[in-house]
């Protein structure tokens, strides 16, 4: 996770997608705020939150990413202080 950009109040962030040795054919990630984070929007991507949790997907034609390659997979508008918890794949 990237912060692109934080006006104070809110913030924009973005996740890439890395493939390992095998192609990727659909994605899920998951992550967990430190704190009172929130996405307010979100493009590319199909989300639940639910407190402080995460789970985001592909939506389809973004969901492919070669062997050893990676991708952006998608970005979001958030409320509260800019973070860069942890995000792992599901």
């Amino acid at each position: 996770m990237t912060v692109v950009g934080d006006w104070g109040s809110g913030w924009q962030g973005r996740v890439d997608i890395t493939a390992g040795n095998a192609a990727i054919s659909g994605w899920d990630v998951q992550w967990t705020w430190p704190g009172s984070q929130r996405i307010t929007s979100a493009w590319n991507t199909s989300f639940t939150q639910g407190g402080a949790n995460v789970t985001a997907g592909d939506v389809g034609w973004n969901g492919t990413v070669a062997a050893g390659q990676s991708r952006e997979g998608f970005g979001f508008i958030a409320s509260g202080p800019a973070a860069t918890p942890p995000v792992t794949c599901g």
